[in-house]
């Protein structure tokens, strides 16, 4: 007997060690799979990287997760679409704390993605081996921006209605497909049943598939590279043997606190501010002023002051295929990891974001003036005028650059990377914020 019970007992012995063997395998191949075993140590240092591509991860969750709450209450068609939200707000318990906690969220992760885009070009990480993760990471950015836009309009508000109907209205200044896709998004010119189905179709189903493939693979291509570039002092030298600590704890430590403190910051914020909602959309009855999105109001101020062909479709184009070659270009040296790539580069990135700061309010100013006071047109926006002037101006600035401070191609290619950058951000603040009725400048306050 007690031979037998011991033969009983190996067995389990067996398979025990084989089920552990197993769980170390998953944990090692599968829940690690995109982080190694060990980190350097210099890289648990919150301020290297602020964190802001864990947080924008942290922030597409907890969209997912409260977008898959909301639809249970949300109805996609115009007729009650409007009439779910309220009625979500109104009568769902945590429904309106739910609604608060998405569309804050959804904002979020806009602004939090493009200061993670920032950094990583500030510091060199888009360097050999991490080009196409730069490439990786811009369309990270267009999925989020497309969701977003998909997602504005679900609500059916008055606000919700007419910013897109202005933005689609955009599509009819693209060659040869734009009206095929106004076509395509409208139901009988106007935003209707058509509408909103595929819009609700591509913000639950279609962009939150493709955005989780994306993340996935971008951090896979992280690992890939060895993990993130650390950024150091311009004369420090780069450790041939630095010390590392294991992921767990030390590195899923900082990760989770960071989560956990950004998670009680939302929450603070979707409890104290209520996401708007208006009266329904109204066909018959538009705002004035009518503004598209705030991440697209660049655009819409672009096109006050430039042919609509160019503010709508050229010049995106040529930022957008100038974006997909800044790693691809031929570098002398590999900056990757230092703030701004030298001392020089600190100086032309402050010449640049300088330049902006003075330069673009006046030249709206002086366009607005030269239309006519208080007109929203401009007298130069029928033709390709304004388009040589700035890329003569943007030539000049990169020869400027070039031969005053003597820079190498990486403090050049820098600079004219943030006078555009800080252009754009201006363009965006001028529509959001100085654009009154009949979009006229106007001071807010």
């Amino acid at each position: 007997m007690p031979q037998q019970a011991s033969n009983s007992i190996v067995p389990t012995s067996g398979h025990s060690k084989t089920g552990r063997r197993h769980s170390r395998f998953l944990l090692r191949n599968l829940v690690l799979h995109f982080r190694p075993t060990t980190v350097p140590r210099e890289t648990l240092r919150f301020s290297l990287t602020w964190g802001l591509g864990g947080m924008a991860a942290t922030l597409i969750v907890l969209l997912m997760g409260s977008g898959l709450l909301l639809k249970f209450a949300y109805e996609p068609t115009p007729v009650a679409a409007h009439a779910s939200v309220q009625a979500l707000i109104t009568g769902t318990p945590y429904g309106k704390l739910i609604r608060n906690l998405h569309h804050w969220c959804a904002h979020l992760v806009v602004a939090v993605m493009l200061l993670h885009m920032l950094r990583v070009f500030c510091t060199g990480a888009f360097h050999r081996p991490r080009q196409f993760n730069w490439v990786v990471g811009l369309g990270l950015m267009t999925v989020v921006l497309g969701s977003n836009f998909t997602g504005y309009l679900l609500p059916w508000d008055q606000l919700a209605y007419w910013a897109v109907t202005v933005s689609t209205g955009m599509l009819e200044y693209v060659p040869l497909v734009g009206a095929y896709l106004r076509e395509t998004i409208l139901s009988d010119g106007e935003l209707g049943p058509r509408t909103l189905q595929l819009f609700y179709a591509l913000h639950t189903a279609v962009l939150p598939v493709v955005l989780m493939a994306l993340m996935a693979y971008h951090f896979w291509r992280i690992r890939k590279a060895r993990g993130i570039v650390v950024p150091r002092p311009i004369d420090a030298a780069v450790e041939q043997n630095p010390v590392r600590v294991p992921v767990v704890p030390d590195l899923l430590l900082r990760e989770t606190t960071t989560a956990l403190v950004l998670i009680a910051a939302v929450l603070l914020l979707a409890t104290l501010v209520d996401a708007p909602l208006g009266e329904p959309g109204n066909p018959g009855l538009s705002p004035n002023p009518t503004r598209a999105p705030w991440y697209f109001a660049g655009l819409q101020e672009l096109l006050l002051h430039f042919h609509p062909v160019l503010a709508v479709f050229v010049i995106p184009l040529v930022v957008g295929f100038g974006l997909l070659a800044i790693p691809y270009l031929k570098y002398e040296t590999d900056t990757g990891g230092i703030w701004f790539a030298s001392r020089k580069g600190r100086k032309t990135a402050g010449v640049a974001g300088i330049t902006a700061f003075i330069a673009m309010p006046l030249l709206i100013l002086a366009d607005t003036w030269l239309a006519g006071a208080g007109s929203s047109s401009s007298v130069l926006a029928n033709g390709w005028l304004p388009a040589l002037a700035v890329l003569l101006v943007i030539g000049g600035y990169y020869a400027v650059i070039k031969i005053r401070f003597h820079a190498t191609k990486n403090e050049t290619v820098q600079s004219v990377f943030i006078l555009l950058a800080t252009s754009y951000a201006i363009l965006t603040i001028t529509g959001v914020w100085f654009r009154g009725e009949g979009m006229a400048l106007t001071i807010p306050w």
